[in-house]
């Protein structure tokens, strides 16, 4: 059985979860950001002082054995056709459901597990720490900015993010690390998804002792506000920059069609490039991307096929 560790937050992390949950004699612990205070599960956190619940949930979803009438229910978002953001107006359901499980079980943790049951999700879901936390983040010119949702909406470049509060790790996380024989890092956003989850200190230990091979599934796009021009090397840097080391980077190397690249660079989102040939860690490209709507996103058989190599030491 091999075990592997998915650390992140967002869909990204979901997404990742999608393409190895069907490898055989495979064990998945997603570590989940809980630093999210935007949204539903921004509103939610401060009305009910609970951690945030949204990536865990997009987690759950992904990592659900089948589809079903409860996970469909789990992702309802309630119309909030005025925006004005009153009672239920603009809440997930999941998010909903996941705050009254916590208040009923008395346990943020317990909730988490008691719709994974329900889901029959495939591995563990874990949250990264149980504390409703603040990320902050230290831009380039010394400017801190306070809270996940404002940091990439700062015309600026980030240097790097913290918590101005003791941080302590689910010991779950931990010990999956310990225990992990691949630990996958990635894909999403680098400051906001990766980086609540890594800079937690026990976490950061837990890395750096593992015996684990660390992988970091590069973002193929640049992310305005967080990776702005940024290269492959550059996200690594950014990684090393909190404590974190890789023994490996996946990079997309596919042909991405014009059409895509100028619906992307009106958003001000362009390829992520190597920039050079020789790393002190394995480059392992592959084509992984799909263009379907004119999106560019990791695709599930991709994701599949280069961790069941990265499993058989094949890369």
């Amino acid at each position: 059985m091999h075990n592997v560790v998915v650390i992140g937050g967002g869909h990204g992390q979901a997404q990742i979860c999608r393409g190895i949950k069907n490898i055989a004699d495979t064990h998945i612990s997603a570590i989940v950001t809980v630093a999210d205070d935007g949204g539903s599960t921004g509103r939610l956190r401060r009305q009910f002082n609970i951690p945030a619940m949204g990536d865990i949930r997009n987690v759950m979803l992904a990592l659900a054995d089948h589809e079903s009438i409860m996970s469909s229910l789990m992702n309802y978002r309630f119309d909030d056709p005025n925006g004005t953001e009153t009672d239920v107006a603009g809440h997930n359901l999941g998010n909903l459901i996941l705050t009254a499980l916590t208040q009923q079980s008395g346990s943020f943790f317990d909730a988490v597990k008691i719709i994974d049951d329900v889901l029959n999700v495939r591995g563990e879901i874990i949250p990264s720490t149980t504390q409703v936390i603040t990320l902050y983040a230290r831009m380039e010119d010394g400017v801190i900015v306070a809270g996940e949702a404002n940091i990439p909406h700062i015309d600026n470049h980030i240097e790097r993010v913290f918590y101005t509060e003791d941080v302590h790790a689910t010991p779950e996380a931990v010990e999956a690390i310990e225990d992990a024989d691949l630990i996958i890092f990635g894909i999403g956003s680098l400051y906001t998804s990766i980086m609540p989850n890594v800079i937690i200190p026990e976490i950061g230990d837990a890395l750096h002792h593992t015996h684990g091979r660390k992988v970091y599934f590069c973002n193929a796009m640049s992310q305005p506000g967080e990776t702005d021009g940024y290269s492959v090397e550059d996200h690594v840097d950014a990684l090393k920059r909190h404590g974190v080391s890789v023994d490996a980077v996946v990079v997309a190397d596919d042909h991405i069609p014009e059409a895509n690249r100028a619906r992307y660079s009106r958003k001000h989102s362009y390829p992520v490039c190597l920039r050079e040939r020789k790393h002190d860690y394995d480059i392992i490209c592959r084509h992984l991307l799909s263009f379907d709507d004119g999106l560019i996103r990791h695709d599930v058989k991709g994701i599949h096929d280069v961790t069941k190599d990265l499993l058989k030491g094949k890369v």
